[in-house]
């Protein structure tokens, strides 16, 4: 099961989703933001349920070393950037950019 979100900052709607998946059998759980704020130590509860198997977010939120988990994984946003960056000097579309996946 994949579990998407935009923006996971307490965690109180992941932690009520996993509760609803886990009352319908879901054992395997990955969970995938763009924003990973991860406040009040929510990433440390959401890693602590035995049926999340990975945390993937971008690197658009810095996430203290403290605050980690061997279950996180951090996506860097930079070659997107460097891309759009680029598309912009050379006059290109940067909606294309987009549309090319």
């Amino acid at each position: 099961m994949i579990v998407l979100d935009d923006e996971i900052a307490r965690g109180t709607t992941i932690l009520e989703l996993l509760a609803r998946l886990r009352e319908h059998g879901a054992r395997g759980v990955r969970i995938a933001c763009t924003h990973g704020l991860f406040c009040d130590g929510a990433l440390k509860r959401i890693a602590a349920r035995p049926e999340v198997r990975q945390v993937v977010c971008t690197n658009t939120v810095a996430i203290a070393p403290s605050e980690g988990s061997e279950k996180l994984h951090v996506s860097s946003v930079a070659p997107a950037l460097a891309e759009a960056i680029r598309r912009i000097h050379e006059g290109e579309s940067v909606s294309a950019l987009f549309h090319d996946q």
